[in-house]
Parts: C-alpha cells; sequence; structure tokens
C-alpha cells in the first residue's frame, strides 16, 4: 500500500483517522500501533513478525542498559547529567566538518559515563541490528562478490527485501545509542517504543526520526487541532501532486530515453535523459517525506523535515545538507562523530568521510554501482572541502552551472545497476562513441522535446524555493484552497489511469 495509491487515501487513511480521532487520549497510541502494523501487513505480511521481534530485541537491550544505569554510583549520575545539559549544534553535519568544542566535551562526558556492561547489550544490539540488514540485503551480493572473487558459482538465497527495513533498523539504533547516551534518561513504556518504531507514516521510507522527536506526542493526552490538521491536509495533497503529476509523469521520458539505450541515444539526449531521472527522484521522494509530514500533522506528531531546497544550492556540499536530511544526521551523530569527525588531523578525517559515504551508498542498496555512487560523492565533496568549495559558494551562475553537471551524473549512477550499461551511459553523456552504436541523432532529441517542453519547465519551476514559499505563505487562501482540491482530484484521477507506481525508496 502506497501513500497514493487509491486504497489508502479512500480506505486506510480515513477509516483510521476516525478511529484514532474518537478513541479516548489513552488508548491512541494503541491504535496507532494496530493500524500501523495493519499497514504494513498489507504490503509485507510474511515480515511482521521480524518487525515486533527487532522490535522486543531492541526495547529489552536498551531497557538493560537503563537499568545499568540506575545502579551506576553518584559520580556516574552526575557526569550523566553534565552530559545532558550540553545542547547539540544544529549547523553541524556530515558536511561541514567544523565540529565545534561543546561536541568534543561531550563526547569526552559522555566517554567516561558509560560502564562496560552498558557497552556490551550496546555492541549486542549492533549486532543485532546489523545482522539483520545485511542477511535481508546483502546477503545475496556478498555472495556474489565471493564468487567472483573465488571465480566460481556460489548461487544465491533469494530472500525478498523486508519493505521499509533499512529506515526502522536506523530508527531502533538510534534509540538504543540515544539510551547508551543517556540522552533519554527515563524509562520508555513498550507501548511508546513500538509505536514510535512501527509508525506508518514514515516506517517505509522515513523520514529516519528519533525518539524525542515524537516522545511528547506520544506522552500527550491533547487532541489534534484543527489548525494542524489543516496543515496536514496540504502537506499531504502537495505530496501527491509532486509523486503523480511529476515524478510519475517525467519518469516516462527517462524510460524513453532508457528504452533507446546507450547504443542508440545522441549526447544531449542522454544529458535529458539524466536530468528526467533527478526530476523523478527529487519529486518521488519529496513528494512522499511532504506526505509522511502531512500525515504526521494530522496525527499530531511532527515529523522532521527531509528536504530544503536541494536542487538550488551551488555545491554537493550543500546538496548533501538538504538532500534527505534525517539520513545525512544520522550518519553525522551516530557515525561520522563517533569515529572522531575532524577532531584527530586532516587524514582522519577524510578517512572518516570515506568511511561514511561508502556506507551511505551501500545503504541505499546492494550493488557495485551503489558502491561507485557513495564513493563518487566522497571524491567530489573531498576536493570541495580541500579546494574550491567555500569559492562555489559565493558563486552563482557559475555555482548553478557546476550543480547543473553534477546532480544529473551522480543519479545517474545511482540509477543505473548493471556497471556495463552504466560505463556505457555515461559515455555517451560526454560524447564517447560506442562500437556498433546506432544514434538516432537530432530528430529524437526534437520529438522528446516537443512531447515533455511543458512538463520539463513545470519540473525546473518547482525545484526552485518559489512554488512552496507560495504555499506557505497563501496555503490559507480561498482560491488557493480550490487550487489544492483540483490538485488533489486531478492526481486521484491519474493515480487511477496508472494504477499507481511505488515509491523509489520503498526498494531501501
Amino acid at each position: 500500500m502506497v501513500f497514493s495509491g487509491l486504497a489508502f487515501i479512500f480506505h486506510f487513511l480515513p477509516i483510521f483517522l476516525i478511529v484514532y480521532y474518537i478513541a479516548k487520549p489513552r488508548f491512541r497510541n494503541i491504535v496507532l500501533l494496530l493500524g500501523s502494523l495493519v499497514f504494513y501487513a498489507l504490503g509485507s505480511p510474511v515480515y511482521v513478525p521480524l518487525l515486533m521481534v527487532s522490535v522486543l530485541v531492541n526495547y529489552f537491550i536498551a531497557s538493560r542498559i537503563q537499568k545499568i544505569y540506575a545502579a551506576s554510583d553518584k559520580d556516574q549520575e552526575a557526569d550523566t547529567e553534565a552530559a545532558d545539559k550540553i545542547e547539540d549544534d544544529p549547523d553541524i553535519d556530515i558536511i561541514d566538518f567544523d565540529i565545534q568544542a561543546k561536541e568534543e566535551e561531550k563526547a569526552e562526558t559522555l566517554t567516561r559515563i558509560k560502564s562496560p556492561a552498558a557497552t556490551v547489550w550496546l555492541v549486542a544490539a549492533l549486532i543485532y541490528d546489523l545482522g539483520i540488514l545485511c542477511i535481508f540485503k546483502y546477503l545475496d551480493f556478498i555472495l556474489e562478490m565471493t564468487g567472483v572473487v573465488l571465480k566460481t558459482d556460489i548461487g544465491s538465497i533469494g530472500l525478498a527485501l523486508p519493505l521499509g527495513i533499512s529506515f526502522y533498523t536506523f530508527q531502533m539504533i538510534s534509540f538504543v545509542v540515544d539510551v547508551y547516551r543517556a540522552d533519554i534518561p527515563s524509562k520508555v513504556s513498550l507501548l511508546h517504543f513500538a509505536t514510535y518504531s512501527t509508525m506508518f507514516p514514515q516506517i517505509t521510507s522515513g523520514p529516519i526520526t528519533r525518539y524525542g522527536e515524537v516522545s511528547p506526542r506520544l506522552e500527550s493526552l491533547k487532541g489534534v487541532s484543527p489548525r494542524l490538521l489543516e496543515k496536514g491536509v496540504t502537506a499531504f495533497i502537495l505530496g501527491l501532486g509532486y509523486k503523480v503529476l511529476l515524478a510519475d509523469k517525467i519518469s516516462a521520458l527517462w524510460n524513453d530515453i532508457w528504452r533507446v539505450g546507450a547504443y542508440g541515444v545522441d549526447v544531449a539526449s542522454a544529458w535529458l535523459g539524466a536530468w528526467a531521472y533527478s526530476f523523478e527522484i527529487y519529486f518521488d521522494f519529496f513528494g512522499y517525506s511532504l506526505m509522511a509530514m502531512g500525515v504526521g500533522w494530522m496525527l499530531g506528531f511532527d515529523i522532521p523535515v527531509n528536504f530544503t531546497e536541494p536542487y538550488s544550492v551551488r555545491t554537493m556540499t550543500s546538496f548533501w545538507r538538504n538532500w534527505h536530511v534525517t539520513l545525512g544526521r544520522w550518519f553525522k551523530d551516530y557515525l561520522y562523530i563517533p569515529l572522531g569527525g575532524n577532531r584527530c588531523g586532516k587524514a582522519r578525517m577524510l578517512f572518516n568521510m570515506l568511511v561514511v559515504w561508502l556506507l551511505t551508498g551501500m545503504w541505499h542498496g546492494a550493488g557495485y554501482n551503489f558502491i561507485i555512487w557513495g564513493l563518487f560523492l566522497f571524491v567530489i565533496l573531498m576536493i570541495e572541502k580541500l579546494t574550491y568549495g567555500r569559492w562555489m559558494e559565493k558563486t552563482r551562475v557559475i555555482g548553478h552551472l557546476y550543480m547543473f553537471i553534477l546532480i544529473p551524473v551522480s543519479w545517474t549512477i545511482f540509477n543505473i545497476t548493471d556497471v556495463t550499461q552504466l560505463s556505457e551511459y555515461l559515455l555517451r553523456m560526454i560524447g564517447v562513441p560506442l562500437e556498433g552504436m546506432v544514434v538516432y541523432g537530432f530528430s529524437m532529441l526534437w520529438e522528446l522535446v516537443q512531447t515533455y517542453w511543458w512538463l520539463l519547465l513545470i519540473c525546473i519551476l518547482f525545484c526552485t524555493p518559489y512554488p512552496m514559499k507560495f504555499f506557505k505563505k497563501y496555503y490559507k487562501n480561498f482560491l488557493v484552497k480550490l487550487m489544492l482540491l483540483a490538485v488533489f482530484w486531478y492526481s486521484v484521477y491519474q493515480a487511477a489511469l496508472s494504477g499507481g507506481n511505488p515509491f523509489i525508496y520503498f526498494q531501501f
């Protein structure tokens, strides 16, 4: 079941909201938990037991760590309180690397409060969570690579990927680590943790939410205000339009070009196809994130923002501050900083960057192209950090032209999973002829432009900050509400015609 599908819009969501709103406040978390399990079962019924086992294992381990801390001596408790008072700097991320002194102070304080027993339990949680993720997501890829090294066909297991496993696994890890760091000092009920881990607005494709971001609502007995409901409906409709009317439509342009293939496409059409996929993945994932935020607001939750105008930036560094924000934040807080950040010299900083971006690529998928994609991003970000990054941020035309090239190249690497086909397509993008190629030439490009020019212009417009600024400012205006109503029903109509397309990030 997908947010843009008619079954969700006209059956699951309205029925769930009615039950959720009429339930007494103390029962709403139970309603949300049961509703989320039903939602997950409709998409991946076989793996509901796996999800629940992961919830129980992580909750048990987090509870053991909290019991260890509760039994610690007074000096240890004093250090915990000192660590809790250190505020996080929201401007620090895995790209910036300008780690403040207070981050170092926090890391040192947290190191002092940890006991060996708590560390053992944390390691146990990481082994379980990452082990489950590796088995279901990477085992076949590992077997394939082993077969290549040994020059033999080992075969594959063929396990189906559980829906949302990359997202809910990272959420559970963040919870256990936050408990270990004493960022969640008080005991959390199993109901609250299970509800947080399985919330249907974000379990399948994020955003990756921290427990502290939703705990106020989980512990609240208040209802949902009309204003929050209105915001939620508005965000949901905008996300639906982005997904159905932009992402799904522009995907046809990429499909037309990919159908011809690298051996039949000219240079300009190859770039046009790369940009078409860049638009598709942006509006697909941004649309999902808006709908997740919208449903969260309808339930009274504040789901974190996952996109902040990533296609309007001037460097790849800024791009990854604004694209999939919660994933970047996760890698910053739970990998980059624990590895040492930039506190141990330039060489160690570059090594930490390499680890982060290699694992970022692998997180997205088990394939050689994702490893190449992660390494490509590392190289670009490293060069920006060491050389022209600050200068590029200050430019306007050159910076945008620079990203006009890098964005489609990076998404092409991300998109084409077959390495041979990927290399051929990239060669065509830079004008290298392929042996035996039959190029359709300018006629193909002209035909594509004639068919999709209006959609390309709309996509370019909606990649800028102006449409969202307009809706944020005027969404209460009557004419804007009529416009949103038209977007909703036209999106429903188009979704009915297409039968509904899954979100790209469902496969991760």
